[in-house]
């Protein structure tokens, strides 16, 4: 299964990498507010790029994926009235029970780079 990644794909996974990054890095700085909001504000950004408005509107609005919306949007609210710690594991689970559904997807692509696909191919069978 081969996964074609157009210039839109590739704009999204940069903003989920930043999101990330800007994520793990106010958590480092002992949970800096700001980090975390401008890290939640890229993450939900390029993930809306990269699967599209719609489809990110129908995942977070479908039946089966209430109570993760739900974690997710109230680990943002616990952010915003500065309890970073109970909002980041919040958004963690909320990601969890979202997305989970995609994870054997993100594991054949990440196979398949390069430099990393053998040693996940290792490291998972």
């Amino acid at each position: 299964m081969v996964y074609e990644l157009t210039e839109q794909k590739k704009i999204g996974l940069g903003l989920i990498g930043f999101g990330i990054f800007f994520t793990f890095l106010a958590i480092l700085l002992f949970f800096d507010r700001g980090l975390l909001a401008l890290g939640n504000v890229l993450w939900l950004t390029g993930v809306t790029v990269l699967l599209g408005v719609r489809s990110m509107w129908n995942l977070f609005t479908n039946r089966g994926n209430y109570k993760g919306t739900l974690l997710f949007l109230l680990g943002l609210f616990f952010l915003f009235v500065r309890w970073p710690v109970i909002g980041i594991i919040m958004e963690t689970f909320g990601c969890f029970l979202l997305f989970g559904g995609f994870w054997p997807t993100v594991r054949v692509f990440l196979c398949q780079i390069p430099g990393v696909g053998w040693i996940i191919q290792f490291l998972l069978w």
